[in-house]
């Protein structure tokens, strides 16, 4: 007889080999491939503009500034390709009845994003700076925004760094190209808000600085006449406020762009007009074609289809800047990068003809401006002939023996 139990062994035995021969035709599995890096998430706090009127053709877009950090943002992605990284834009509209400033930041730095970009008012930029210092998760900001001067002097912080000009910076670049015309006279007219008083204020210094001379100053009384779009009965005083006086060019302090407009062929002397309106220092404008802005602006086009304007740039140049120094130093960690910044080693390449710099005493961006009109580049600053120890950069704007700013 068989016997049962050697039979079973058998037929185990038997199913064993033919599984491992099945088992061995399989194709080997495929190694296990690393995780992809996840993506870095660069923050954007901005406040959306309102809608424009029609007739304005010059009104900021609801967009101004975003379109910008998309662009950056698609641009850090094309180098991250060849490096293995990855970028992505967190946005926060502060829309009435929103959250603040602070309230932004800190949501975005609760998600672990430690590159802000704020296009805010100075205030707010030093709200947002002191609230992400405070939770010392080594968050950096970067100002594409607000360019007063005491963010860079009295007010500066270390954890903030400055993409936008000084107002400093942008009266030197116009009083260079001034002194290098030789228009030296200049008839100073100054608006009614502070942030006017304060742009007022960096004319007069750059004026002693390029050796111009200031030979009238009055203040704006007559209201917004260019947003009304109009001839007023105070068209008639308009024109005396300018008799009697001896200038080569009216500068105009008008940050809002309620007057500064209508100054401009109603002088009763034909004389040019600059500052604020007319003749502007600026770090962008359409009509930048050189060092492969041409490139610059039609890619912009296509991304957001209208032209790109001063902050959209600036807020591009800020969120090149982490992918920029992320790349040279293989590595997203703000406090390596707050390092590199400052370290002659960084440059940004911009299309502005140079690389751009962070300046180690007050960080602000060195970069140069243009000087145009509105349908035609003037000029570039610094101008030739204006010479400085270290860079010509460093010729707009308050240089390290005039800062007031104290790093902690």
């Amino acid at each position: 007889m068989h016997d049962p139990a050697r039979f079973l062994r058998a037929a185990i035995l038997a199913l064993a080999i033919l599984g491992t021969a099945a088992r061995a035709q399989e194709p080997a599995a495929a190694p296990a491939q690393p995780a992809e890096a996840a993506a870095t998430h660069i923050g954007l706090i901005y406040r959306p503009q309102p809608v424009p009127s029609s007739y304005d053709a010059e009104a900021p877009p609801a967009d101004e500034g975003v379109a910008g950090a998309r662009m950056g943002i698609a641009d850090n992605n094309t180098t991250g390709r060849f490096t293995k990284r990855s970028y992505a834009l967190d946005d926060i509209a502060l829309t009435e009845g929103g959250p603040s400033a602070v309230d932004a930041a800190r949501a975005l730095t609760a998600k672990g994003i430690r590159f802000l970009v704020v296009a805010l008012p100075a205030d707010a930029v030093l709200a947002v700076s002191e609230a992400v210092g405070a939770e010392g998760n080594g968050a950096v900001v970067l100002n594409a925004l607000a360019p007063d001067d005491r963010l860079r002097g009295a007010d500066c912080r270390a954890n903030v760094f400055h993409v936008a000009p000084s107002r400093a910076m942008l009266a030197d670049a116009l009083a260079q190209y001034l002194a290098f015309m030789r228009w030296r006279k200049l008839f100073l007219i100054v608006g009614p808000t502070d942030a006017d008083r304060l742009y007022a204020d960096a004319l007069r210094n750059a004026a002693r600085k390029f050796a111009l001379k200031i030979t009238a100053e009055k203040p704006w009384t007559f209201g917004p006449l260019a947003r009304a779009r109009g001839d007023t009965p105070t068209r008639a005083e308009a024109m005396v406020f300018t008799r009697g006086l001896d200038y080569d060019m009216a500068v105009v302090a008008d940050e809002a762009a309620d007057w500064g407009d209508y100054v401009a062929y109603r002088t009763v002397d034909p004389r040019p007009v600059a500052g604020t309106q007319g003749l502007v220092a600026t770090t962008w404008s359409p009509v930048l074609e050189t060092w492969g802005a041409a490139q610059a602006q039609n890619r912009f086009r296509r991304l957001s289809g209208r032209l790109m304007r001063p902050l959209d740039y600036q807020v591009w140049a800020a969120v090149r800047v982490v992918g920029d120094a992320a790349t040279a130093r293989k590595s997203t960690d703000p406090a390596i990068l707050i390092a590199y910044l400052t370290d002659p080693a960084f440059g940004l390449p911009a299309y502005k003809g140079v690389s751009l710099s962070f300046r180690p005493w007050d960080h602000q961006l060195r970069q140069p401006l243009i000087v145009v009109q509105p349908k035609a580049l003037v000029s570039v600053a610094p101008e030739q002939g204006f010479l400085h120890q270290r860079t010509p950069l460093d010729t707009l704007g308050t240089d390290l023996p005039e800062t007031t700013c104290r790093l902690k």
